[in-house]
């Protein structure tokens, strides 16, 4: 996905700052993430040493993916599945309505998947006159809406209840209440309809398992379990780094995915697929497809600043930490992925520094997302990395290379800094009202349109350390008489003390 003509990070945020209802609505339901996800860690108990668990799983897995794909791939097939390898998103696409095309599908039904959402599925099988319909309520708003996730966890956390109800109702061909159970009773009476009706079952994969081939769903509605249980054909999108070796290894993930994505010690329902329908299973497909997706992933391998963005496990967890996604929402960024871990992943799987250079200064480097994040990948860290290797590639704005440039020059004399100082303290005066610089002039407007620049004191540090310095020598000098006399009692005493012995 390219980003929008004429826009970057900071006109979206711009834009989304001006809604106030979606400020309100994305704050309110990050923050009641958060907290939910550290009281449920508190509970815990060692909440840090399942982080450590995780982390060295996930650090293991991803330092070895070959052998464990070729395993994963091995017992997969061994149970029937048929895997596929897709290089880049259109690959994933065109392997998806091969599929389709093959089976003579009408319809696909889809559970909540983030690859799907990279890859353009929906867009790939409505040009070829299939309907895809999204299941999980929250993406099935946002696709009647025609826009992208907002959230990687809560996609339509953007959106009111009354927007909702103009949605649906436009859906339904009858006005909707603004109500819960109203909405949500519609939204189930129809997608009960597309359950039965489709010719095809499309999930994502939260975790692969190695040792045995099968894929792991994590959910709360149950939309993916009649996804992967009531049509004919199931086909799973599985990122490629989404593996690990074994079911022991799900504990782990079981406990440190539900608590840090919303706060819950369970999902609903957690699904394991492995292989098809059996002669004596109840449900399931007849026939599995897995397609497992590069589209950039491989090329943070052997990458020592970027290898550990694989390790995320997509709970969300940075995005109700981040202080700028708290503010801004999903939208201002561009791609798949916000907040911290699309601000990192988004420049990493497009391969063009350039094409995305804004995006990593969507950051305040505070490291809350390294913080929150389960399986502790340093994305404050590789922020900087980024900005850095933008500067080394040549994609600074010629004003910021002048500033820069103007900074340096300064800083390497400490006169120069001095009457810099001086000057802005002469100068502030045409603009400072009441202790605070309020006026959005050129580049000071970036700052002011949303805080206040306090002005600069009448003496800087430096010129009020002579007089520092004097009174700390002052107040010293009685304390050091005092010890001298003391420690000369010492001596003497001691001195006495040795005669008489």
């Amino acid at each position: 996905m390219s980003t929008p003509q004429g826009s970057n990070v900071k006109d979206r945020a711009k834009t989304a700052l001006k809604d106030e209802f979606l400020v309100d609505a994305v704050k309110f339901t990050t923050e009641r993430l958060k907290n939910s996800k550290l009281a449920a860690t508190a509970e815990n108990g060692n909440w840090e040493e399942w982080r450590e668990r995780g982390r060295q799983i996930r650090l293991h897995t991803i330092a070895h993916l070959d052998y464990y794909l070729s395993r994963f791939v091995e017992n997969a097939r061994a149970q029937g599945v048929h895997v596929h390898f897709a290089p880049e998103a259109k690959d994933a696409a065109r392997i998806a309505l091969e599929i389709a095309k093959h089976q003579g599908a009408k319809s696909v039904v889809k559970s909540k998947s983030m690859v799907s959402e990279e890859v353009h599925i929906n867009e790939a099988f409505e040009s070829i006159g299939i309907e895809s319909i999204e299941s999980d309520l929250g993406e099935y708003i946002i696709q009647l809406a025609n826009e992208p996730p907002s959230h990687i966890i809560i996609p339509a956390i953007h959106k009111n209840r009354h927007q909702i109800a103009e949605l649906l109702s436009k859906e339904a061909g009858d006005t909707l209440e603004p109500e819960t159970k109203i909405l949500a009773g519609f939204a189930r009476r129809k997608l009960r309809d597309k359950f039965l009706e489709a010719d095809i079952g499309l999930t994502g994969c939260n975790f692969g398992i190695a040792e045995t081939g099968s894929v792991v769903i994590f959910e709360n509605e149950g939309n993916a379990r009649m996804v992967s249980t009531v049509p004919k054909t199931q086909i799973t999108l599985m990122g490629m780094e989404r593996l690990i070796p074994s079911w022991d290894d799900l504990e782990v993930m079981a406990t440190l995915l539900p608590r840090s994505a919303t706060g819950q010690k369970l999902t609903m329902y957690m699904s394991g697929i492995t292989g098809p329908r059996r002669a004596q299973d109840g449900d399931g497909p007849e026939e599995m497809h897995i397609i497992i997706v590069d589209n950039g992933r491989s090329l943070q391998l052997g990458d020592p600043e970027f290898q550990e963005l694989l390790n995320c496990i997509r709970c969300g967890a940075c995005l109700n930490a981040c202080p700028v996604y708290r503010h801004i929402g999903g939208h201002s960024y561009p791609g798949t992925y916000s907040g911290p871990i699309g601000a990192v992943l988004t420049p990493a799987l497009n391969k063009n520094a350039g094409e995305w250079q804004d995006i990593a200064n969507a950051s305040s480097l505070c490291g809350a997302c390294y913080e929150a994040c389960p399986v502790k990948i340093p994305l404050h860290d590789m922020l900087v990395y980024l900005r850095n290797r933008k500067v080394e590639r040549g994609y600074t704005a010629a004003g910021e290379k002048m500033a820069m440039k103007g900074f340096k020059m300064l800083m390497k004399s400490h006169k120069r800094f001095r009457k810099a100082v001086k000057a802005g303290q002469i100068g502030q005066k045409l603009l400072v009202r009441d202790g605070y610089i309020r006026s959005q002039i050129g580049p000071l407007g970036g700052w002011t349109a949303y805080r206040y620049i306090p002005e600069l004191p009448k003496q800087s540090f430096r010129e009020q350390w002579p007089g520092l310095a004097a009174e700390v020598e002052k107040s010293v000098q009685p304390m050091a008489a005092d010890v001298k006399l003391r420690m000369e009692e010492i001596v003497k005493a001691r001195g006495k003390g040795g005669q008489h012995a």
